[in-house]
């Protein structure tokens, strides 16, 4: 591999798994918004060009999806534009971009899993940012230069995620609600980040892309997965009983689409990767929470 990878968001669960796992051949240097601002052009052209990197990770974002609904400037600043300023200095010293993206590009109206062709349709203003983050960016760049990946309900050991919220309302209440007709494919942090290694080290590989782990759930499915492997492994002392809810009976201010399985196997194919279901993914995630605890 042997490649210099910059890597941004680094305060966030990606880029922690990024840096956790980096194969030993690779130079890498993971930095924070607050030491690279994606937003500003003139900071990206000048970091980009002091550091040289042959690869630019861009696993910031700015993720706050209902917040996002008031804060539309500040979500397309990082989102969009920010995209657009890797881009162009990616662009500028001839390196390579991969470019996390997610599956809220899509409405949730397909019946089967969303490949890369199927068009997007954002029902979210945090949808529509990181669309037009992937348009500027096709735009910006030449197109065998950019590996766009998006990605789906992503979790980790590391900083807020559905996991670990589940996790802590567990500690003090015996019942929880959670919405029941959402849909999607849940991902470890950690094998995103296995395969973003994965296609740093293949020069021939570009255009958008999918990945998540295998299987398909709902939250409710997800979050009983995740109290019966916490009480088997100690982390809790009692499974809640968790009560199926729908979407309408837990309002939020961002619009969420209610299926949005990805289809990965053209990804799992070219990267060489096998895949594995999220139900394994999330028993290896919660014995590394349990042996990270004091």
């Amino acid at each position: 591999m042997n490649s210099r990878v910059l890597i941004t968001g680094r305060h966030g669960q990606l880029a922690r798994e990024l840096a956790r796992t980096a194969p030993d051949c690779v130079e890498f240097q993971c930095v924070s918004s607050s030491e690279l601002d994606i937003s500003n052009e003139q900071d990206v052209f000048q970091y980009v060009t002091a550091y040289g990197p042959q690869v630019i990770v861009n696993a910031a974002a700015y993720t706050q999806v209902d917040k996002a609904e008031t804060e539309p400037d500040r979500a397309f600043a990082v989102n969009a534009q920010g995209v657009l300023h890797l881009a162009r200095a990616c662009d500028s010293i001839k390196a390579r971009l991969i470019h996390i993206s997610t599956d809220f590009v899509f409405d949730g109206a397909n019946a089967s899993p969303y490949s890369a062709q199927d068009i997007p349709n954002p029902l979210s203003v945090y949808g529509k940012s990181k669309l037009e983050g992937e348009r500027l960016a096709q735009e910006a760049m030449p197109h065998n230069n950019l590996f766009i990946l998006r990605t789906s309900w992503l979790y980790s050991t590391h900083g807020r995620n559905f996991v670990k919220t589940m996790l802590g309302l567990a500690a003090t209440r015996n019942e929880i609600r959670v919405v029941c007709d959402q849909v999607g494919s849940p991902t470890w942090a950690k094998d995103l980040a296995l395969a973003v290694w994965n296609a740093v080290g293949r020069d021939g590989i570009s255009g958008i892309h999918h990945f998540s782990n295998a299987g398909v759930a709902s939250w409710y499915d997800l979050a009983s997965a995740v109290f019966k492997e916490a009480v088997a492994l100690g982390l809790l002392l009692r499974e809640p009983v968790v009560h199926p809810i729908p979407t309408e009976a837990y309002p939020t201010p961002a619009r969420r689409p209610f299926y949005s399985v990805l289809n990965c196997f053209r990804t799992w194919d070219c990267l060489g990767i096998t895949p594995v279901h999220w139900c394994e993914s999330l028993h290896r995630m919660l014995i590394e929470l349990k042996g990270n605890m004091p």
